[in-house]
């Protein structure tokens, strides 16, 4: 696969021509920090669902919606972004510095193009880290010297899975994963999820085309990503789609198909 598809010199250990999940849901929201490969997968996503690239936006925004809650309104300091993708407008750091002074956060992703842009976009700042590694390997990701350089787990750490457990199937034990960093937090840290939800309309459609272009996809029922919860006291409104979490204004319409397709919670580690 030729990279003349992208402006900048291909970052070392990338390749142009297998899409990623990062790099994917970078083309969703507009990004440039994707080959022809990832933008070749939206196209199939969009076949499936057209509105995909509005269900991203929304995943994007109630994630700032829901980091400025935990920093803002709880006083959150610490942010362990796993499966944290490509950075774009309103990282996470951005998001929580807004609210709380000297906020720590570790972005963690396994796409080396992550750790690459990431990195030249957190130059010189101490209370952030990149940790290119396996959600999937709990230990290896809590054991990570750099995350252990900024994260304080005495005190409570926001453990933030968006948009990226729908990825992991079923015997890859997604809960025991989410258990795994779970135990790792103190009592009082936040676990915050975004999810695709199985019973959208255009649910298995979706599903069925990720699995397809990325081999990934495992939507769930509302029942199942509560499940995620265990554990934890579940904050108000609960497991909610997404125009009903933290909303900045209270929209008053009815969900449409693209509403019901992500769902979004936050519990607090009992």
């Amino acid at each position: 696969m030729s990279a003349n598809d992208y402006e900048r010199p291909v970052p070392p250990g990338v390749d142009a021509g297998r899409p990623t999940i990062a790099r994917v849901y970078d083309a969703l929201l507009g990004g440039t920090d994707n080959f022809a490969s990832d933008r070749a997968v939206v196209a199939a996503l969009r076949e499936a669902c057209p509105q995909i690239c509005d269900v991203a936006i929304q995943n994007r925004r109630a994630l700032g919606r829901g980091i400025g809650y935990l920093a803002g309104t709880l006083g959150v300091r610490q942010f362990l972004d796993l499966g944290s993708g490509l950075p774009t407008a309103e990282n996470t750091h951005q998001v929580a510095g807004r609210s709380v002074s000297e906020a720590r956060v570790v972005y963690v992703d396994i796409d080396p193009m992550v750790r690459a842009h990431s990195r030249s976009l957190l130059s010189g700042d101490g209370g952030t880290a990149v940790v290119e590694a396996d959600l999937r390997d709990p230990e290896s990701v809590l054991n990570d010297p750099a995350l252990r350089k900024v994260i304080d787990f005495t005190q409570p750490v926001a453990l933030v899975l968006a948009g990226i457990l729908h990825h992991l199937h079923d015997d890859e034990s997604p809960k025991a994963i989410v258990d795994a960093y779970l135990s790792a937090a103190p009592t009082g840290s936040p676990l915050f999820i975004t999810h695709f939800c199985s019973s959208a309309p255009d649910a298995a459609a979706l599903e069925q085309a990720f699995l397809g272009v990325l081999g990934t996809g495992r939507f769930r029922t509302i029942e199942e990503i509560t499940g995620y919860f265990d554990g934890t006291t579940l904050l108000t409104p609960g497991v909610v789609h997404l125009p009903d979490f933290h909303p900045d204004t209270p929209s008053g319409r009815p969900l449409t198909t693209t509403d019901r397709l992500i769902t979004g919670g936050i519990g607090l580690k009992l």
